[in-house]
């Protein structure tokens, strides 16, 4: 058993963060034509409106447009269809380095299932103990168990409209603690009866919750969106270490722990898997296969290997890499995966994914 110290819970990024001052400052450039009106008095309101320069598939933008209606964007009926044909015809996806696919050793097959509430933006997947896949719906206000045996899936109303689900874990009796991100709160569901019991944050200052864990004790503990450092909790003495990643322009999302207790990480903003052994601080890395542009995220150990994704290559793909020979393999995920935020692992050693942009929840079969 690893010995590290609650290490789980160690934070990332500063993800998407914006003043919604400035985030409503159209700039003068945007084309005109039928939609661009209604473009620019709505979609600033909760993010910077030059965010829409990143470009989308035409499905990707109808796909935003669902989540948009879902979260609450006054669009009124007779504007979305323009607003939408506005988004697709100026701002196409920008080109996308092409996924790496690495043959190797070990055979794996991905399974997806559709989520029910179109634009959910599934976030973040569980492995649950008796064998479901959970996930948060950040934009319907949702969690959703999925039964890879049967297909179904139940999906659970939230109490506070708006929450923005994101991180989720199970306590020993089965119920599902999340993470509000966007209402500042940390709520518990008991799958039995529905029924959401809702934790503010004590602090104002502690605003968007983001990853949630549970330690041996009982114990919830969460993250805020924090600067780019990665750090440990003492969980008996409260003491934060802080480890400084060498290149000042690394953005670490996601953390997995090897039983050597070191912390992996994929590197976002430079395509990078790294690893830091917190006993002698040493730090390594290695590119990923899909290069620079590639924004690894999600990952997971499991199985002897670190498992993670690559959000930016198109299509996206699941990665593996074994830390004793320092080597890769990689699938395309079918369909093109679009994006894959986090991964969890099924009791089975199986790594599960939510895959946002496409509404979708996957499971990797290793074979």
């Amino acid at each position: 058993m690893s010995r590290t110290p609650l290490s789980a819970l160690i934070a990332a990024t500063l993800l998407c963060a914006t003043a919604q001052a400035s985030a409503q400052q159209a700039q003068p450039d945007f084309p005109d034509g039928p939609g661009k009106q209604t473009f620019v008095n709505l979609c600033g309101g909760c993010h910077d409106i030059n965010r829409v320069r990143l470009g989308y598939t035409p499905e990707g933008w109808r796909t935003v447009m669902r989540m948009m209606l879902n979260f609450g964007v006054p669009v009124p009926q007779g504007e979305i269809e323009p607003l939408t044909q506005y988004l697709i015809a100026n701002f196409p996806e920008r080109p996308r380095p092409a996924a790496v696919i690495i043959a190797g050793p070990v055979e794996a097959a991905i399974k997806l299932w559709q989520v029910p509430t179109p634009g959910s933006r599934p976030h973040d997947p569980l492995a649950t103990r008796d064998g479901a896949i959970w996930y948060t719906g950040q934009l319907s206000g949702k969690l959703g168990r999925l039964d890879p045996k049967s297909g179904e899936i139940k999906e659970y109303p939230l109490k506070t409209p708006q929450t923005g689900p994101h991180g989720l874990v199970e306590d020993k009796d089965g119920n599902i603690w999340f993470t509000g991100n966007h209402m500042s709160l940390v709520g518990k569901l008991d799958p039995k009866t529905g029924d959401v019991t809702e934790y503010k944050m004590p602090d104002p200052k502690a605003k968007d919750p983001h990853t949630i864990a549970i330690d041996g004790n009982g114990m919830v503990w969460f993250t805020a969106q924090n600067a780019n450092k990665i750090a440990t909790i003492d969980p008996n003495t409260m003491a934060i270490k802080e480890y400084a990643l060498p290149n000042a322009a690394s953005r670490p999302r996601r953390l997995a722990l090897t039983p050597d207790d070191a912390v992996w990480y994929a590197d976002f903003s430079r395509g990078y898997l790294g690893r830091l052994d917190l006993a002698t601080g040493e730090h390594k890395e290695w590119p990923s296969p899909s290069g620079p542009q590639s924004q690894p995220y999600g990952i997971v150990f499991t199985k002897g290997a670190l498992w993670n994704n690559e959000s930016g290559a198109k299509p996206n793909t699941i990665v593996r890499f074994d830390p004793k020979t320092e080597k890769f393999q990689s699938w395309a995920i079918p369909g093109g995966g679009d994006i894959v935020r986090n991964m969890s692992v099924t009791r089975d050693g199986n790594p599960v994914t939510a895959n946002s942009l496409v509404n979708q929840v996957g499971l990797v079969e290793v074979k």
